[in-house]
């Protein structure tokens, strides 16, 4: 049982069993990724104002936030981040119920209101959803093994070649 192609052969099909349900959750929310920008179900469209300064408060965009009863957010505590676009004349602030606010620069206005998956979807991808340790235990090994299929895989796809090779190259013995 020295034989390294066997060896090579019963690591692959082993190693694909074996990181096959972390590999699907990767794939998967790694294409819908991929296409955030596109699917506005994934992550919603940016609007676009002529502002492209900042006029208005935070104060203002605070309660600007309060007036969106979906987005849950009463003070700064409920917010996950701001993300301030001026070449777009907006900002987009991510409450912690994951609800996306597009307001105004310039007036402090709501453009748009929308629940955003993305986050819930990267959370997934990176295995940081299911637990914390699930990230580094579960998901980074079943890269790491997906990294040594893609070798193995090399390997057995290289091998008939290689073994034609060496025919063509070793003359037929004589008797």
């Amino acid at each position: 049982m020295s034989n390294p192609r066997i060896w090579n052969r019963k690591l692959h099909r082993w190693g694909a069993i074996a990181v096959a349900l972390p590999f699907l959750v990767v794939v998967c929310t790694g294409i819908l990724l991929q296409l955030k920008k596109q699917l506005p179900w994934v992550q919603p469209p940016e609007k676009k104002t002529a502002n492209v300064a900042p006029q208005v408060s935070m104060d203002f965009v605070l309660e600007s936030a309060r007036q969106v009863p979906q987005a849950g957010v009463q003070s700064w505590s409920d917010v996950d981040r701001i993300d301030i676009r001026p070449g777009k004349g907006i900002l987009k602030l991510i409450s912690n119920s994951r609800w996306e606010l597009q307001i105004d620069l310039g007036t402090g206005a709501v453009l748009q209101s929308t629940y955003r998956r993305s986050d819930l979807i990267e959370s997934l991808h990176d295995g940081s959803w299911f637990h914390d340790l699930a990230k580094l235990w579960i998901f980074l090994p079943s890269g790491v093994v997906v990294l040594g299929l893609w070798v193995t895989g090399i390997y057995l796809w290289l091998l008939p070649w290689r073994t034609r090779a060496r025919r063509t190259r070793t003359p037929p013995p004589t008797h």
